[in-house]
């Protein structure tokens, strides 16, 4: 049997990657610790001020998109920095970029001062939690704020308000042209053109100047001999306010003089003439209109008024004047009129009338509130609530008080007749004097509302349902079949 010879050569494998990152780590623990962290302490400072210079330049390119683009377009061109106005508050960047770099010194030293004799320091737990706490503060720093006095503000702003720049700057070139048309144009306004309203996509609510400015205290003494276009003027230079015409003018005149002063402010708004159509001669009374209909009137708007019927009602005939804008409404009511008439009428009956107010008033307790609503029932003093309520007015009559309580709050609601008219206006002047009567009883009594919302207005509410609110009427008609069908055209 061979034997193989000890001189034979047996072929060893080819040396692998970990055998030569073995190799490369025995050469580095063969060099001395402090080479070993000058490398890597040089190397952190590479790359941190690398970080710290190299972010938010204004000469930065994008990159290129996807897509057949050329790729000229795709690199940005450099931005022009935009002039801050002097006005605005300037950010001190030179500080901060002098703190960064008083910060990585800082941290350059105190890595340098631990390589010198790092031994030691490894083997001295206080020493070493100190270096690492002094370390880690360095790093928030670093991680924090690196870069933050290169950030390009400038930028940011150009970008971020171009589309709102440029619209500004075009309502101001259109308004100019506008106005300078206006000017030259062949059909100039009756009185100056103020341009008191500048044009904006959406104006705040005091955009008016003109709105903060004080009448002149002094009023011509010659007013009424003057003529229409030069008072006009005068209002528009707020030497005159326009609700103080109808004391200084007669009221017709004083509907003649706003007009010209609303249709010179329209008129810089490019509306000139807006109110032309707009009836506003002598066919109106504005004597009667004045404190009672309307203010700063400047015109009316005239309805049309149709008449339907006649309408058998209680055994007598009555016409319905109807003045609406809505076509075929009076057709169908007068219709309507005719079918009731040709049966047996109708008959209709009130069953309760009354427009009602409720007060609401406040005592300091629950068991004075329920006082204050014992006294009210006692028929007695309702008449005395009745004889104040009634001194206000000549028409209304007090009908019923019904006080409510919840906690410390008594609800008054008041019911009145107030002959043809609807009445608010009268009830609410009643209801203040019949509180002031309950307060010369109840000291402590306070008004929370003049209106508790228990009358109930404007809103539908189960307690006008049960108990009615104005005029409660019930109405019967009866149509016979054959009306039903010659007159209503169905069965």
């Amino acid at each position: 049997m061979a034997h193989p010879s000890s001189y034979e050569r047996v072929s060893s494998p080819p040396p692998t990657i970990g055998k030569h990152i073995d190799a490369v780590i025995a050469k580095i623990d063969s060099l001395p610790s402090s080479y070993v962290y000058t490398l890597a302490i040089a190397a952190s400072l590479t790359f941190s001020f690398y970080l710290l210079n190299s972010g938010g330049g204004s000469n930065s390119m994008q990159m290129e998109p996807h897509g057949d683009v050329d790729r000229a377009s795709a690199i940005k061109k450099p931005k022009q920095k935009s002039r801050r106005s002097l006005d605005e508050p300037q950010p001190k960047w030179h500080i901060l970029k002098l703190t960064n770099y008083v910060a990585t010194s800082g941290f350059l030293l105190s890595v340098l001062k631990f390589v010198s004799n790092a031994s030691m320091y490894l083997n001295d737990s206080t020493s070493l939690l100190q270096f690492l706490t002094i370390w880690s503060i360095f790093l928030c720093y670093f991680f924090g704020f690196f870069g933050i006095s290169f950030i390009e503000l400038d930028d940011f702003e150009q970008e971020s308000h171009p589309q709102h720049q440029a619209p500004v700057s075009a309502i101001n070139v259109s308004h100019a042209k506008h106005c300078n048309a206006v000017k030259s144009g062949s059909l100039e306004p009756p009185v100056k053109v103020i341009n008191v309203h500048p044009h904006s996509t959406s104006a705040p609510v005091c955009s008016d100047p003109a709105s903060f400015r004080k009448p002149s205290s002094t009023i011509p003494g010659n007013l009424k001999d003057m003529s229409n276009e030069e008072i006009a003027s005068l209002v528009l230079d707020d030497k005159i306010k326009d609700h103080q015409l109808e004391k200084l003018l007669d009221p017709h005149r004083a509907v003649e003089v706003r007009r010209l002063k609303f249709d010179a402010q329209l008129q810089s708004l490019g509306r000139g003439g807006a109110l032309a159509e707009l009836p506003h001669k002598h066919d109106l009374d504005y004597k009667r209109v004045l404190g009672a209909n309307c203010e700063i009137v400047v015109g009316y708007v005239p309805i049309p008024v149709g008449m339907a019927g006649p309408i058998t009602l209680n055994g007598e005939s009555v016409y319905i004047p109807m003045a609406t804008t809505e076509g075929c409404l009076v057709a169908s009511t007068n219709r309507g009129c005719k079918a009731i008439t040709q049966g047996s009428g109708a008959f209709s009956t009130i069953v309760r009338d009354g427009i009602t107010r409720a007060p609401l008033v406040r005592l300091p307790s629950a068991r004075e509130a329920a006082e204050v609503l014992l006294w009210i029932e006692d028929e007695n003093n309702f008449k005395i609530l009745k004889e104040a309520f009634e001194s206000t007015t000549s028409f209304g009559k007090l009908i019923e008080a019904r006080p409510t309580v919840a906690g410390r709050n008594v609800y008054i609601r008041l019911r009145c007749f107030s002959g043809d008219a609807m009445g608010m206006n009268m009830i609410s002047k009643g209801s203040l004097a019949v509180i002031e009567c309950l307060r010369r009883k109840f000291p402590q009594l306070s008004l929370a509302a003049l209106s508790g919302n228990m009358c109930t207005d404007k809103k539908a509410a189960a307690i006008n349902w049960i108990e009615g609110r104005g005029k409660s009427v019930v109405i019967e008609a009866t149509i016979p079949k054959e009306v039903v069908r010659s007159t209503l055209k169905t069965s």
